[in-house]
């Protein structure tokens, strides 16, 4: 069965395989020489939900530096699908779920799903039929994890009279 959430951000002329994550910024050392040192780009993955779970809504992911995982998903009133590797814990939240809105760093926002590949498992598999994390929630909760107050973009009101 594919995945909803491999559907929707598939490249043309590459309808199975993974998409190769951007290239990180390379340094370059004063004689303009490419360093030795740089990083190199990891693949991607994308966070594939359990079979028995579907995303009506699309599906995108939010991830947290790992040592913040366990103080942001204690603190939450619902929680879908979470992935976790050594670094990062990710949550499922619906697809668009950076609309008008700018996730506060540590806090990184993956369309899609798609995710680097640092082998992410599931570590918590939502009690009910969804396999989201309530976006808001965790939205303000990182914003409070961050001492950055909350702020979205409201669109302009007018009137017809």
């Amino acid at each position: 069965m594919a995945s909803l959430l491999a559907q929707r951000h598939r490249r043309p002329g590459h309808p199975t395989g993974p998409r190769p994550l951007p290239s990180p910024p390379r340094a370059w050392s004063p004689d303009g020489a490419p360093d030795a040192l740089a990083p190199i780009p990891l693949g991607g993955t994308e966070l594939r939900l359990p079979p028995d779970l579907t995303a009506t809504l699309g599906g995108d992911a939010v991830g947290l530096p790992a040592r913040h995982g366990l103080r942001i998903l204690s603190r939450l009133p619902a929680k879908g699908c979470v992935y976790a590797d050594d670094e990062w814990w990710w949550c499922i939240v619906p697809a668009g779920s950076d609309t008008e809105l700018a996730w506060p760093l540590p806090a990184c926002y993956a369309p899609g799903a798609y995710v680097p590949d640092r082998r992410p498992r599931l570590i918590h598999r939502p009690d009910g039929g969804s396999p989201y994390t309530p976006p808001i929630p965790l939205y303000l909760l990182i914003c409070q994890l961050t001492g950055i107050a909350p702020a979205w973009s409201v669109p302009p009101v007018g009137s017809s009279l």
